[in-house]
């Protein structure tokens, strides 16, 4: 099993903390100077998705997308897990599909177009579309006790939130469609050996790790980042020219960039430097 050595989170100046309830204390969220941790609080339903965290979540998304002062943000949740999926005491209104484009697909997009990098910091379980919102997030880290459960089989569905994309690229057809059609759990080490997650760490040093992650990221330049971010969500639905010229036009603007200014004087003076985002 790899395995990426606890280290303590990077040294900072004092940072601007602000913890923000949301919605009946659904969903918190904190920023820590450029990170933000957003924290799923329904410990008691395993962070189960209903309607109205949903909402909060949604919000959220928009929110930090809304501050400049950020570049990072962590989803993870309270409790014993990650998240147990769709809250299932709410019952499936028909028509499933209006509730699934209503209600999920602008998270899950809104995470895929945000220009910040998104960790999600998974423990315990994360099941059904808690599963794929794991997934949906940039990068993931892992307990080693955790696992992502396909948890559909069980109540006669399939797998939805994008599910069938991830898995089929990580496993290929024969056995992603196995795992749904048993209804399996891929404990963290197969998960790493798949590429559905970034790095396993006991469940003491996840969130130092997580949070050591999210720093080295943040220290970086921001338009580096989110470029680099959108060029990896089109791979694979480009060619390798497509792919080349997608490179070659974010490199042209970047390289008219403060940050790239700085960026090369900070090389030339073998110093530190210092990425504003402009």
């Amino acid at each position: 099993m790899r395995r990426r050595h606890a280290r303590p989170p990077a040294q900072r100046g004092r940072p601007d903390l602000k913890d923000t309830p949301m919605t009946d204390n659904l969903l918190n969220l904190s920023r820590d100077g450029a990170v933000a941790t957003l924290t799923l609080t329904r410990p008691e339903a395993v962070n189960a998705l209903s309607t109205a965290l949903l909402a909060a979540l949604r919000q959220a998304v928009d929110d930090v997308e809304n501050d400049p002062a950020l570049r990072v943000v962590i989803l993870r949740g309270e409790g014993r897990g990650f998240c147990a999926g769709a809250d299932l005491t709410e019952g499936l209104q028909p028509p499933v599909h209006q509730r699934l484009e209503a209600n999920y697909r602008p998270i899950f997009t809104g995470i895929a177009a945000s220009s910040k990098i998104w960790i999600a910091q998974v423990h315990g379980v994360a099941a059904g579309i808690g599963g794929a919102l794991a997934m949906n997030c940039d990068l993931v880290t892992m307990a080693e006790d955790a696992s992502i459960y396909m948890a559909f089989a069980a109540i006669g569905l399939i797998p939805d939130g994008g599910t069938f994309w991830f898995l089929e690229r990580a496993m290929g057809p024969r056995r992603a469609l196995q795992a749904i059609l048993e209804g399996r759990r891929i404990p963290a080490d197969e998960a790493l050996d798949l590429g559905l997650v970034n790095s396993l760490h006991t469940p003491e040093a996840l969130a130092v790790e997580t949070r050591a992650m999210a720093e080295r990221i943040a220290e970086g330049a921001p338009l580096a980042a989110a470029a680099a971010k959108r060029v990896m969500r089109r791979t694979d639905s480009l060619s390798y020219g497509e792919t080349f010229s997608a490179e070659a036009m974010e490199q042209s603007a970047l390289a008219l960039s403060q940050d790239c200014a700085e960026g090369v004087a900070a090389f030339l003076a073998k110093r530190k430097a210092q990425f504003t985002g402009r």
